[in-house]
């Protein structure tokens, strides 16, 4: 099976070493996916939904340059620096897939490479009937 590597141009994909998606066959992994502004730093600062909404935009779009899309999403993961906060990051979860239902892990860490960043996302899925 072949590899695909996928970059979403983040500072941070050369200096840590990795990728923003891998697809190998049908399946794709997404990780870590922060609230990255489009022009660099950190897109709305303090506000969970709005950085939630980030990640799932930066983490779709590699998605769909993998050759996926949202309905072949499977398990997503919504990292928070406050638990507290999980009903914001919910909302914009929700949003994108209500009608999908993949698993979900709601979790707590105490910080991230940047104290702006409020969550992070991560997302698998496995493509159906589809080329590879």
């Amino acid at each position: 099976m072949s590899r695909a590597n996928i970059s979403s141009g983040s500072y941070l994909e050369p200096q840590i070493g990795f990728s923003r998606a891998v697809r190998i066959g049908h399946s794709i992994a997404i990780g870590g996916t922060a609230p990255i502004a489009a022009g660099g730093g950190t897109d709305c600062i303090g506000d969970v939904h709005g950085q939630t909404r980030r990640c799932l935009d930066i983490a779709l779009t590699a998605l769909a340059e993998a050759g996926g899309g949202p309905e072949d999403v499977i398990r997503t993961r919504i990292i928070l620096t406050d638990i507290a906060t999980w009903e914001d990051a919910a909302r914009a979860h929700a949003e994108v897939f209500t009608d999908i239902r993949p698993v979900t892990t709601v979790m707590e860490v105490s910080r991230f490479v940047d104290p702006d960043w409020l969550v992070e996302i991560e997302i698998d899925a496995i493509l159906k009937d589809k080329e590879t």
